[in-house]
């Protein structure tokens, strides 16, 4: 039996430890490495969620102010409706009067004024009711950057999460509310007809 030479023995403890260090260091640096591609997705998307936020801000805001307007406008015109309904019921029964006195043509007077008031007052019934189609219009379209805004506050939050736990599980689950975000901004950019009536009555 030949004899063991203990420095072989030392030797290849060394190499075995080298190799088993070798080993670890290696994974380190594959987990460092897909650490720091996870932060860049994370840091990414951040940006660019937070860029498009924005820009559905300055949509929403001016949407806002033209509903403020909508709304003015609308009560201005069932004001002014009103107006013209007691001047047309005035006018009539100031023409019912001039007839009941035999003063036919005062009564004939009155009635044109009547009519006319009449006239009017359809056409500003009808421009009050257009003024109202424009609010709930610029509403749907307000309730779809509202919907955006709050997804889009989810998903940060767990893209913030994902950034210091490292869990790759969290990065895929953060891209559905962002992509959800996005999908009502651009419906709110774009008008379309898409809404979730059951959010938009819980942020409402």
């Amino acid at each position: 039996m030949p004899d063991i030479d203990p420095l072989d023995l030392a030797r290849d403890d060394d190499d075995a430890d080298e190799a088993v260090a070798t080993e670890v260091l290696a994974r380190d640096t594959a987990e460092r490495e897909a650490r720091s591609r996870l932060n860049s997705r994370v840091a990414i998307a951040v940006a660019l969620l937070a860029t498009f936020t924005g820009v559905c801000k300055v949509k929403d805001d001016n949407i806002v102010q033209a509903m403020q307007q909508a709304q003015s406008d609308r009560v201005d015109d069932w004001n002014y409706y009103q107006a013209k309904n007691v001047r047309e019921e005035v006018a009539r029964a100031a023409g019912d009067e001039m007839r009941v006195l035999s003063q036919p043509a005062a009564a004939t007077r009155y009635d044109s004024i009547a009519d006319n008031e009449a006239r009017k007052k359809e056409t500003i019934r009808r421009k009050a009711e257009g003024d109202q189609t424009t609010y709930d219009a610029l509403n749907y379209r307000d309730d779809q950057f509202d919907l955006s805004d709050a997804l889009a506050a989810i998903a940060i939050s767990m893209l913030a999460v994902t950034s210091l736990t490292h869990k790759r599980w969290m990065w895929y689950a953060s891209l559905v509310p962002t992509a959800l975000a996005v999908l009502m901004g651009l419906a709110g950019l774009l008008a379309w007809h898409l809404h979730s009536d059951t959010l938009a009555r819980l942020l409402s």
